[in-house]
């Protein structure tokens, strides 16, 4: 029903009232990029479920192995095979192995020595990457064509040949399955890398510094790199659960420490050759490895929604 133009008054009219300025007042509190950043990683369980889990593992691996009288490496093989369920006198609180050694302690010091490796390998990647891949993106040309050419022949070669050669001919220990490991492993960190740089060198303010007199090094170390920081932690979250993966699979196969140190590659090595008798022995560090690697993929990808909001499902 259509309002009779007569009812109207001057008074229905009037201009609302407001302080001068009130319009430009920001409504909510100002965040900075990585204020933002902490606040999507906070507020995103599957992230914070994983980040407790690696600091729990992390924790056990370092007191894990204090927690008792034992060490890895002690035998008694009056104690051999016996299983978590069974009570006897002493703290064998996950039962001992086939040569009578304390499953606790072994399985929390072979997660830090499979964490520590994974470390290792996974910052050599990131030294090394990012460094080759901001200098290759960054210098163009003929530059970057021969220093691509280097990447295409790596890439072609398969990873896992790389590495058992390498530990045929170094003698395996933690730096030599970590530099094995870390071979190779850059050169996806190293494309990621040269890939932001080609799209960030023709922005405005690169132009802008480049134009005001800045160096090769400030630009890179100033200007461009902080901007790639977001690829590279994501991608580094991703680096550490394949390189835990793969030091896994060389002591599963032989290649890795030998006894009687212990990762979790090597106890899944001693529990499979007695499955079938006493499976808890190879589930035992099985469980610790695939919560591992669950654990760091969900940190990556709370990482991955958090750094860029647009890869978001």
């Amino acid at each position: 029903m259509a309002m009779n133009t007569d009812q109207l008054s001057p008074e229905l009219f009037q201009p609302a009232e407001r302080e001068q300025g009130a319009e430009e007042a920001v409504s909510r509190k100002r965040l900075s990029y990585w204020q933002d950043v902490r606040r999507r990683f906070v507020s995103n369980k599957g992230a914070m479920i994983g980040l407790l889990l690696i600091v729990i593992i992390g924790v056990m691996s370092l007191v894990g192995p204090l927690m008792n009288d034992f060490t890895y490496s002690d035998q008694n093989t009056d104690m051999m095979n016996i299983s978590p369920f069974e009570k006897i006198e002493g703290d064998y609180w996950l039962g001992t192995d086939h040569l009578g050694r304390d499953l606790w302690t072994r399985i929390w010091y072979g997660a830090g020595i499979s964490l520590l490796i994974a470390i290792i390998a996974a910052s050599l990647d990131l030294v090394v990457g990012v460094t080759y891949g901001a200098i290759s993106g960054y210098m163009g040309g003929k530059v970057d064509d021969w220093m691509q050419r280097l990447v295409e022949v790596l890439v072609g070669v398969p990873q896992l040949v790389v590495i058992i050669l390498l530990l045929i001919w170094l003698e395996p220990g933690i730096f030599a399955i970590a530099l094995a490991l870390a071979l190779t492993g850059w050169v996806n960190m190293s494309r990621i890398v040269r890939a932001q740089m080609l799209k960030l060198k023709s922005q405005e303010y690169v132009l802008a510094a480049r134009t005001l007199g800045a160096n090769t090094r400030r630009m890179l170390t100033k200007h461009m790199i902080p901007n790639v920081m977001g690829p590279v932690i994501i991608t580094l979250m991703f680096t550490i659960p394949n390189a835990i993966f793969f030091e896994a699979f060389l002591g599963f196969i032989g290649l890795g420490l030998r006894p009687p140190q212990a990762s979790l590659g090597v106890l899944l090595n001693d529990g499979y050759q007695m499955l079938q008798l006493y499976p808890y022995q190879c589930l035992l560090p099985a469980t610790v490895l695939s919560l591992l690697m669950f654990s760091f993929n969900l940190l990556g990808d709370g990482l991955r929604d958090a750094l860029d909001p647009k890869l978001r499902q």
